[in-house]
């Protein structure tokens, strides 16, 4: 039966709410799953999304959802990167975490595009190069919106690392995608170059002044109502931005970087402007407000992506070869950064590079002119379902463990050894008597 036949207008608000309610409790259970199996929650919700649309009847055709995933990912990737910013310590001893993190995040986004360039133009015949190299940039970045939420059980250095590249491949994806979009026609590089840097530096020179104003407002509002209204002006600032092609996402990062690490940024004479003990009193409420937004934003994100999908599209020969290729391409290309950067200890970080929610937005926002019909959007959904589960088996196998499970073997192996001979002896004293 068709959910449609069952909810009428009488009764869909308190519909709409129980599915809302049933969703974020469903969610937290994932969650508390996820912590204990090392497999990504949200990988669960969005199965929860593609079962209820089958269980329900949910017809693609009933809703356009694009428009709500785009509004459900600006805000989830603007949250969930603030979530992260706000866990990052800034040290000496991190720098070179730093930039191996956004050298791999860097050279990887640009390997990896190039690949799907060309991958992309044949399996679409007589597809220009521009072209295909836009849509190429969606399938080459990492999902930080994925990777925060699902490396928390991984050790402290190995957490930031992933979150610091993560993070800056979204931003680096970011600026790419824009820069080439609105620079399609300008016919000198050097004029992009100039437009890139220009962006860039001024992006993060007002994130700067940015971050320095919002932490010296911030500490002075006394009233009791005031962390929505952070996050509403940090939304403002990130949609501005994006209207006047700002890379906004770095306004974010350093914000929560600066609120962190504000210590190393007020120094000297600006120490004074500094209130530490009204700062860190509400730091805490504040982090709260913005792990608990972002829980429930990238829940209904990845739920109503799921309801999304259709895998009608994957079963084509041509999709399932060249995504196969492709993800295996993607690992290589990991393997090889984090041998030649990274140089050990890099399980499981290496398997560890999802496509998401920032995917997804770019796919969306291609432009017009650029939209062809050839391109089978099971591609990316392939990409998006194959890094993600890569992942989730990397997660799973390294918090057993090699060593973890010969360990768990040994302790069985031992205590039946144990029982045995307790077994052997006990009918020994028997006979003995």
């Amino acid at each position: 039966m068709s959910i449609q036949n069952v909810v009428n207008g009488d009764n869909m608000a308190y519909f709409l709410i129980i599915g809302a309610t049933l969703i974020i409790i469903l969610s937290y259970m994932f969650s508390i799953i996820s912590q204990k199996t090392a497999v990504p929650s949200v990988i669960l919700l969005i199965l929860l999304g593609f079962f209820s649309k089958k269980i329900f009847n949910i017809g693609i055709e009933d809703v356009n959802w694009v428009f709500p995933l785009e509004i459900l990912g600006i805000v989830g990737l603007m949250l969930i990167v603030l979530e992260g910013a706000l866990d990052l310590k800034l040290s000496r001893e991190r720098w070179p975490m730093i930039w191996k993190s956004g050298l791999i995040a860097l050279v990887a986004l640009f390997v990896n595009v190039f690949i799907f360039t060309f991958g992309i133009q044949l399996i679409i015949g007589n597809l220009d190069f521009l072209t295909a190299f836009i849509y190429a940039i969606p399938l080459s970045i990492i999902s930080s919106a994925i990777v925060i939420p699902s490396v928390n059980q991984l050790e402290e250095e190995k957490k930031e690392f992933l979150i610091y590249e993560s993070t800056l491949s979204d931003i680096f994806g970011l600026i790419l995608f824009y820069a080439v979009v609105n620079n399609v026609h300008t016919t000198e590089a050097t004029t992009i170059g100039i437009n890139v840097v220009a962006n860039l530096a001024g992006t993060l020179v007002l994130s700067v002044v940015v971050g320095y104003f919002m932490i010296i407002f911030f500490q002075r509002i006394n009233t009791q109502v005031k962390l929505f209204l952070f996050i509403s002006v940090l939304l403002l600032l990130y949609a501005v931005g994006k209207v006047f092609h700002l890379s906004s996402l770095l306004i974010i990062l350093v914000f929560g970087l600066i609120l962190e690490n504000r210590h190393i940024f007020f120094f000297g004479p600006i120490k004074k402007f500094l209130r530490e003990n009204q700062v860190t009193q509400v730091l805490n409420d504040f982090k709260l407000l913005t792990a608990e937004s972002a829980f429930v934003v990238r829940t209904f994100f990845f739920f109503v992506f799921g309801l999304s999908i259709t895998i009608a599209g994957i079963f084509h020969t041509s999709v399932m070869l060249g995504s196969l290729v492709f993800l295996v391409l993607i690992f290589v290309v990991r393997w090889g950064l984090f041998k030649l950067i990274v140089k050990k200890n890099f399980m499981p970080e290496v398997f560890i590079a999802p496509r998401g929610l920032i995917s997804v937005l770019l796919y969306f926002a291609i432009p017009e002119e650029f939209v062809i019909n050839d391109f089978n959007t099971g591609i990316l959904l392939f990409i998006i379902l194959g890094t993600s589960i890569t992942m989730a088996w990397s997660l799973v196998h390294y918090k057993l463990g090699k060593g973890g499970r010969m360990k768990k073997l040994a302790e069985v192996r031992s205590s039946f050894l144990k029982g045995h001979k307790t077994e052997e002896t006990d009918s020994e004293n028997e006979d003995k008597e």
